[in-house]
Formats: structure tokens, C-alpha cells, sequence
């Protein structure tokens, strides 16, 4: 059978583009060897933060407690907020598959390997059907990384998908990898009472950012009493006698109930057999594109398979744009527009626009704005006032925001269209600030004295 458009993968991005694909009128099939959602939906953004909007009093609460406001104590089920957990997916994988159905989108199980640059053959337990197509987008996303001698046995040594099912809370964790996966399910099992020990290869947590947000997430954490090693590499992480134990290169070892191993992706593309369509991967697998995201004529690559950016909100934007380029909507190159990223739980992160590293490499000399949360009647109203935001400019312009502490995520939006506008001072005294808000901490990092960074 001959489509339009084919996508293979159904995570954030492959669910745009079919729906998309399909209002406009294109004959659209959407292949999927396992379950509709992705990564996302099923493993990643939306249990991790259900499983943190569900125990979200508890920090907030034993702020209370230590100041002397409130007593009492909080007991989480965890198989119930399994259970719920499951309920939400099934339901809004069911409510994603009934939408697909009713725009006319084919939904073909299987797995997809292109068999020429012009057709894919989906296999599946029944055996293997070969369509072809106009156009396809590539959208199968990445998995967890299986580093040699870190590789997760599922039984002490888990992953980030593994980790999801437990139903009873370990009393201790190791957490290799201080990016967001890390940070969050530390976080979560955190207020379950388990002990955490967060092990990074880098100098410093959360080695993406800023290096003052991983400063102040070791002080946090440190009163928190996690257990920080940064700085320090793994030689094997694997399941001995009932527990993970963790060697360093140094040959000290950690041991704990359970070990999450956080450190990296890879992404999704074995399967593909891409060589066969003219498609070039370049590293573990990540599939080369250029300024249209194409990976070969007609055949686009979106979201973390082709390595840009691997947010689920990345790929749910070059999808739109594939989707217009191939039906001749636009002729444009891609251009994402400021990237924001955000970090989840009670100490949360929040960044848009390249860093001050990212920014003094392209040359511009930059200029840093600061307020700290301390001085913000919302972050002193949750007694959780550790934490800063941080303005970068160039030229008078802003260029780049990055804020650490309680709810600080929820600037990202508006933090978003002043790095894309390149606001100045003048643009920030245009608009009324609302008060008492957290809002009112950005704007405060706005007008606040600026230094060279």
C-alpha cells in the first residue's frame, strides 16, 4: 500500500506529525513495534512526574515541620501510585490510539526497517508487510545507555524504565548520572524515606547546567543528607548477593539495596536497516540531518534519534515543521528558536537560551543579572527560599535565563518568549508585574546590576 506520509514511532513527535499529517489531508500510516506514547507517555516525562505531583507535600510540609508549624507524618503507598500510574497511561494511550483511528490514521504494530529508500517493511508476530511512501518521518526517540560494566540487570541494577515498576521503596539507591532523570527519581524516592547516594562522572550535578545551579543543588542536597560523589568514575555497577554494588576506578566500592543507572541515552535506530534507504548515522546511531531535518530525499529524522536536543518538546516542534515541509507548506530551514529545558521536583531548574559558555564561544562578550529567591515573597511564603534567577545579556539584550529552586519551571514560558524577542530593560518596564509571584523573582533578575560573567 502506497502512503503520503509514514512515521515510525509514536512518542510525542510521531503523535504530531500523524496528527497533523492527517488533518491536512494526507493519506497517513504511523508504525509502532511497542506501546502508542513513547518513551514519554509510558517510561519517562509523564509517570516521573506523577509520581512527583503525587508526593509533592511532603518537602513542603517537613519545611513546616522544622519550622515548628505543623506535626504529624505522611505515609505513601507506593503500589497504589503504581496502580495509578497505569491507570493514567492505559487510559490516555487508549484515548491517543481512538484519535488516530477517527483522523484515518492506519496504525501498523510491528517494527519498521526500510527495505529500499522508497519502502519499510513492519514486522510483526504475524509476519512482515512492506508498504511504501511519499514521505516518512523517522521519530523512534532513544533508550536508556548500557555502558559496558554498567549494564542494568533489572534485579538490584535498574534502569530508568525498571525503576518505574518497583512497588516498595528501597532503603537505599545509588543514582549514577546527575542529569534530570537522576536528580528527579532521587528526588521522588527520596520522600519515600530511601537513602540516596547520587554518584556523577563530571565535577558537577546537573554537568548540563549553569555550574552555580549545581553548586546550589549540592548544597540542598547535602542538607537533605544525600550522598554526593562528583568527580569520580565507575568501573561496574552489578547485583552481588541481594544488593548493587558499586566500583570507582579507585576501588572503593558503594553498596545499596537498589542502583539506578541515569547516565545517558542512545538512541533508537538499530532496527532501522537505514543504510538501505542512503540514511547516515554518525556515533551510537544518531541519524545525520540537515537544515530541513531531512536524513534522505523524503525521509526526515525528528526528535532525540537525530540528536539536537532530546526533549520530548523538541521533537513535538520539528514535527509540525516536517510535516508542513513535506506538504509544501513551508520551504523554510528549521529553526527551533530558544531551547527551554526544565528540571522537575521541589528543588526544580528551569533554562532557556545557550549558556554563558555556549555564548562566549560564539564570540559575544556577556553580561550576568542576578536576584535570589530569598528576596521573593512566594519562595519565603513555602519556606523554600534557596535558589536564584539568573539573567544573561548581550549587547543590552537578554539572551539566556536560568533559575534554580522551588516551582521555578513554572517561569519557563514567559522566561521563553524574552530570550526569543532579545528583550531590554525597556521591554521589561513595559508590562505590570503581578504581585505577590514567583514572576516577580525574574523580573527582579532583570532590572538587578549586571556584571561581567
Amino acid at each position: 500500500m502506497m502512503y503520503d506520509l509514514i512515521v515510525v514511532g509514536s512518542g510525542p513527535g510521531g503523535l504530531k506529525a500523524a496528527t497533523r499529517a492527517a488533518t491536512a489531508g494526507l493519506k497517513t500510516a504511523l508504525v509502532e513495534k511497542s506501546d502508542i506514547g513513547g518513551t514519554c507517555l509510558n517510561w519517562g516525562c509523564i509517570p516521573t512526574k506523577m509520581f512527583l505531583g503525587a508526593t509533592a507535600a511532603s518537602p513542603l510540609l517537613h519545611t513546616q515541620v522544622k519550622a515548628k508549624t505543623v506535626t504529624g507524618s505522611l505515609d505513601f503507598s507506593l503500589p497504589s501510585l503504581v496502580q495509578k500510574k497505569d491507570r493514567f497511561i492505559k487510559g490516555t494511550r487508549s484515548a491517543a490510539e481512538k484519535q488516530l483511528i477517527s483522523l484515518g490514521v492506519d496504525i501498523l504494530k510491528g517494527t519498521a526497517a526500510f527495505s529500499s529508500p522508497t519502502a519499510i517493511t513492519v514486522t510483526n508476530d504475524e509476519g512482515s508487510t512492506e508498504v511504501t511512501f511519499k514521505k516518512l518521518i523517522i521519530a523512534t526517540g532513544s533508550m536508556p545507555s548500557a555502558f559496558p560494566g554498567l549494564e542494568p540487570d533489572g534485579d538490584c541494577v535498574l534502569n530508568s524504565s525498571h525503576v518505574l515498576t518497583l512497588t516498595e521503596a528501597p532503603e537505599s539507591l545509588i543514582i549514577v548520572g546527575a542529569g534530570a532523570i537522576g536528580l528527579e527519581m532521587g528526588d521522588f524516592f527520596s520522600r519515600l524515606g530511601t537513602k540516596i547516594t547520587i554518584v556523577e562522572a563530571l565535577p558537577n550535578l546537573a554537568p548540563s547546567e549553569d555550574p552555580d545551579v549545581g553548586d546550589t543543588f549540592r548544597k540542598i542536597l547535602k542538607r537533605e543528607k544525600w550522598g554526593i560523589r562528583t568527580g569520580e568514575k565507575v568501573q561496574s555497577l552489578k547485583t552481588v548477593d541481594g544488593n548493587a554494588v558499586l566500583t570507582f576506578e579507585s576501588g572503593e566500592t558503594l553498596t545499596a539495596d537498589k542502583a539506578l543507572m541515569a547516565a545517558g541515552r542512545t538512541p533508537a535506530s538499530q532496527e532501522l536497516n537505514a543504510a538501505a534507504a542512503g540514511i547516515e548515522c554518525v556515533g551510537a546511531g544518531w541519524i545525520t540531518t540537515d537544515d530541513h531535518l531531512l536524513a534522505a530525499e523524503n525521509i526526515y529524522a525528528i526528535g532525540d534519534v537525530n540528536g539536537r536536543t532530546l526533549l520530548a518538546h523538541a521533537a513535538d516542534h520539528q514535527a509540525c515543521y516536517a510535516v508542513d515541509h513535506a506538504s509544501g507548506k513551508t520551504t523554510a530551514a528549521y529553526e527551533s528558536g530558544p531551547m527551554p529545558a526544565c528540571i522537575y521536583g521541589h528543588t526544580e531548574v528551569m533554562r532557556v537560551g545557550p549558556n554563558t559558555a555556549e555564548l562566549q564561544k560564539a564570540g559575544h562578550t556577556v553580561e550576568t543579572s542576578t536576584a535570589m529567591l530569598v528576596a521573593n515573597s512566594i519562595a519565603q511564603s513555602y519556606g523554600s527560599t534557596q535558589g536564584f534567577v539568573k539573567v544573561l545579556w548581550v549587547e543590552n539584550k537578554v539572551h539566556g535565563i536560568v533559575a534554580i529552586g522551588h516551582g521555578v519551571s513554572h517561569l519557563v514560558t514567559g522566561a521563553t518568549i524574552m530570550v526569543k524577542q532579545q528583550w531590554s530593560l525597556k521591554d521589561v518596564h513595559s508590562i505590570i508585574w503581578a504581585h505577590p509571584t514567583l514572576d516577580e523573582a525574574l523580573e527582579m533578575a532583570l532590572i538587578a546590576p549586571r556584571k561581567p560573567a
